[in-house]
């Protein structure tokens, strides 16, 4: 299987922004050190800041399932809890 592309879209309370998006970037050198992780790469809208993307790539779904049952990631979700007003997960595979 070629890797696997997620993209994360996280849409904060407005008057959350700057914690859910500190709670993000803490995630990062963390995710990039784990195994399977290709590229972990944050974004934040230029004309919404409180919608931030997550663009990763994995070398296997398994991986990322790791990922999400990690330490980090369930840090990230207790610090973040009621601070966030939608989050989707889209796993997608590159096809050109």
């Amino acid at each position: 299987m070629t890797s696997l592309t997620i993209v994360a879209n996280i849409i904060a309370n407005e008057d959350k922004i700057e914690l859910v998006k500190s709670e993000l970037l803490a995630l990062i050198d963390a995710t990039r050190a784990e195994e399977g992780c290709i590229n972990y790469d944050l974004h934040q809208d230029n004309n919404n800041p409180a919608h931030f993307t997550f663009y990763e790539n994995w070398t296997s779904p398994e991986l990322l399932q790791a990922h999400l049952r990690s330490a980090h990631i369930a840090k990230y979700k207790t610090a973040t809890e009621g601070a966030v007003a939608s989050f989707t997960l889209n796993e997608m595979t590159r096809i050109g």
